[in-house]
């Protein structure tokens, strides 16, 4: 196939397309099909050719497809400029015969395929825009976002009662497209609607589980970020649960978010764990947040800043700080034989241990005080006697029966 000639690629898709066969016709328009590398196909202007075989409107986006094939093959920037311009051509013109097809849905694969590729090729080119700063970075997976909308309403809206033949099927993989995007240029907000949408649908458990799997990642992703944990945990364990064993590179990815979420709802990893997915940079957070030891819980994070900001749960890591200093004051608690009265300068001082050194009484206070309103400690400050009253009867709930 890396050698296949004009006539028998053009033919072959038109064979695929006349008798509705969507998996071929999709294999025969993506860029991760063999056909992409025959030298033959390397056309610049291939219309008077593609005109020959297709009628409108698949005669233009069978040229765009050819186009983008000679652009790939020449690795010049302008030209992978032109190569995502290419792309939305094609998905162009494919929308308008997807919107067109009424009563049918056998072109869904040609959707995804399309689509993939679109948002490779919009991520592709913004890369290269970024290394000559040319526009706006993002610019062009947004134009692509826009596309996929387009291509996401025409699935939405179609209502008919066989389920089994409406466009709805396709809705899933174009939210996860957006997902990506939207993740990518951080415009969380966006995926909302998407969300909504998905969760009302009848079908919206019968999808494939890749899709399923996809969705629900980004969405506990997403609940994290509106530290919404316990979704975030629910969501991010049936995507870490249900991965294949052998996907061992997403099955990392998903532990990178569902970690962190954990951590915060009170359950630490597991060192073997870590050792496995080589996630060993969360070994030192977790031993400090366990022991309270908030002076390591800062070494750890700053010993791990990059790779925390890569993956852009810093912020999120940070929030664990609450939960240390609750380690750490059950400790001041343990150490006064479980005393229920425990003056606020004892804590003062081990936070000053803890090298927060510009620390005093009032700051300690507002520090538990916001660990009472979180329910991590049972109990209230008594301001006339400087002193943390805690409950007789379990002041330190277990942090996972909490949230």
């Amino acid at each position: 196939m890396a050698h296949v000639s004009l006539n028998s690629f053009m033919h072959s898709l038109d064979e695929a397309l006349a008798t509705k066969d969507g998996t071929t016709a999709a294999e025969l328009l993506s860029f991760k099909h063999a056909h992409v590398a025959s030298p033959r196909l390397q056309m610049e202007k291939p219309e008077s050719y593609v005109q020959r075989v297709f009628e409108p409107p698949y005669d233009e986006m069978v040229a765009a497809h050819l186009r983008c094939i000679w652009a790939v093959r020449i690795h010049d920037f302008k030209l992978s400029m032109v190569c995502s311009v290419f792309v939305f051509n094609t998905h162009t013109s494919f929308t308008r015969i997807f919107q067109s097809q009424k009563d049918e849905n056998w072109s869904l694969p040609v959707l995804f395929s399309v689509s993939l590729d679109l948002r490779l090729f919009a991520n592709s080119a913004d890369i290269q825009a970024v290394k000559k700063s040319v526009g706006k970075p993002g610019e062009r997976l947004e134009k692509a976002a826009e596309l996929l909308m387009g291509c996401f309403r025409v699935c939405a809206s179609d209502n008919r009662a066989a389920i089994e033949e409406s466009k709805k099927w396709g809705m899933l993989n174009i939210v996860n497209q957006l997902f990506k995007i939207y993740f990518k240029i951080n415009k969380l907000h966006l995926c909302k609607p998407l969300i909504r949408a998905i969760d009302s649908l009848v079908i919206k458990d019968k999808f494939s589980l890749p899709q399923l799997i996809t969705f629900r990642y980004y969405v506990g992703r997403k609940a994290m970020f509106d530290s919404d944990f316990k979704s975030a945990e629910e969501y991010l364990m049936f995507a870490f649960e249900r991965c294949h064993k052998s996907s061992r590179k997403n099955k990392r990815l998903i532990l990178i978010y569902l970690i962190p979420v954990k951590m915060l709802l009170g359950h630490m990893p597991k060192l073997s764990l870590l050792k496995k997915y080589d996630l060993l940079q969360f070994a030192e957070v977790a031993k400090a947040v366990s022991s309270g030891n908030l002076l390591q819980l800062n070494e750890s994070l700053e010993k791990n800043e990059a790779f925390f900001i890569k993956c852009g749960i810093y912020l999120i890591l940070e929030k664990l700080k609450v939960i240390t200093f609750r380690n750490l004051f059950k400790k001041v608690y343990l150490i006064n034989n479980k005393t229920h009265l425990l003056p606020i300068d004892e804590f003062t001082t081990v936070l000053k241990l803890m090298e927060m050194e510009d620390i005093d009484d009032d700051e300690t206070q507002c520090i538990i005080a916001n660990l009472i309103y979180e329910n991590k400690i049972k109990g209230y400050i008594s301001h006339q006697h400087q002193k943390l009253v805690v409950s007789k009867q379990n002041p330190f709930p277990v942090l996972s029966s909490v949230l």
